[in-house]
């Protein structure tokens, strides 16, 4: 990437075309018909928006933020101690080690977090792939404490999202719930050093890509860096607001609408010269969810486009693609 390449921000994306969404209506019991209504209109153009009034604490988001700034200033041969396990996907991720398909590795290193299971749980007793025990360090007792927190309250926001795409796909509000018995959620904290001003032209903080599952929810620090690709191929940033969250689609949510709400490609790109801190949830219904076309997403003239496929199944089949090409490219 040139130096006129990541000095050249874009510019900010519009209100409407990556829109506030207010949820005091979702959260107090109100009615979901306008929220959903909105919610549509930016799934059925960038499949992006942000949530303001999620009810999420300020507190929440300030400790896991500062327990993530403290992990990163660790030593990294301390953290190295942490490393990512291959059957679990959990702990410390360096830089270098994610890449996506025709990219170099993303400028970032992360520490990865999912649903708390214990080893004797009848999904990882079975071998249930993406499910088993968080990797905690025991000399940071804060860095869990913290996570936690943030885990289990964005993890609810999560669940009660649900209820409004449901709705503004013509479903009954509670449809997806239905999966929710054992939601597979992983959450990642996100570390990106300073981007050098020159580097190769296909090196980002994260390289364009769509995210694979249902929906991300994304905190992230006032320094910003997020970049998305409208529909007519301009790049525009979403830009830090406070009190929000950005929500964005995955490919699986794609599939359940039969094209009609799409994953939309973005990016990172830390252009200030500091350090940046932004705290991904990627919520996934059951591994055994079956994502098959919505019956309000079809139509005699506009049949089904995906064989119907497990939610885990899925994510799995995306998961071996990116590592095969990165072992490929070693």
């Amino acid at each position: 990437m040139s130096q006129a390449a990541i000095s050249n921000a874009p510019r900010a994306a519009t209100a409407d075309e990556v829109p506030v969404l207010d949820l005091t209506a979702l959260n107090e019991g109100g009615d979901l018909a306008p929220l959903a209504e909105r919610l549509r209109q930016a799934c059925l153009t960038t499949g992006f928006f942000y949530v303001k009034n999620h009810g999420i604490p300020q507190d929440v988001f300030d400790g896991v933020f500062q327990a993530t700034k403290r992990y990163f200033d660790l030593p990294e041969e301390q953290r190295m101690a942490h490393k990512m396990d291959d059957r679990f996907r959990r702990g410390f991720m360096p830089q270098g080690i994610n890449q996506h398909p025709g990219y170099a590795p993303d400028l970032k290193e992360s520490y990865e977090i999912g649903v708390d299971l214990p080893l004797d749980h009848p999904a990882v007793a079975a071998g249930l792939p993406l499910h088993g025990p968080n990797r905690w360090p025991a000399e940071c007792p804060w860095l869990r404490e913290a996570s936690e927190a943030y885990f289990e309250a964005a993890k609810a926001l999560g669940l009660r999202l649900t209820r409004v795409f449901a709705v503004s796909l013509g479903m009954p509000p509670d449809h997806f719930l239905q999966w929710c018995t054992n939601p597979m959620v992983q959450m990642r904290l996100f570390h990106y050093p300073p981007q050098p001003p020159v580097v190769d032209e296909n090196a980002f903080g994260v390289a364009p890509h769509t995210d694979y599952g249902m929906i991300t929810l994304l905190s992230q620090d006032p320094i910003g860096g997020l970049e998305l690709q409208k529909r007519d191929g301009e790049w525009v940033s979403a830009p830090y607001i406070p009190g929000t969250l950005v929500v964005n689609l995955g490919d699986l949510f794609q599939r359940w609408t039969n094209d009609l709400y799409r994953s939309n490609l973005h990016r990172v790109v830390n252009r200030t010269g500091k350090e940046r801190f932004s705290i991904p949830m990627f919520f996934n219904l059951d591994y055994t969810a079956p994502v098959a076309c919505l019956p309000s997403c079809q139509s005699p003239e506009n049949p089904p486009k995906y064989e119907p496929i497990n939610a885990g199944d899925y994510l799995l089949s995306r998961f071996r693609t990116v590592q095969k090409y990165r072992d490929a490219a070693a």
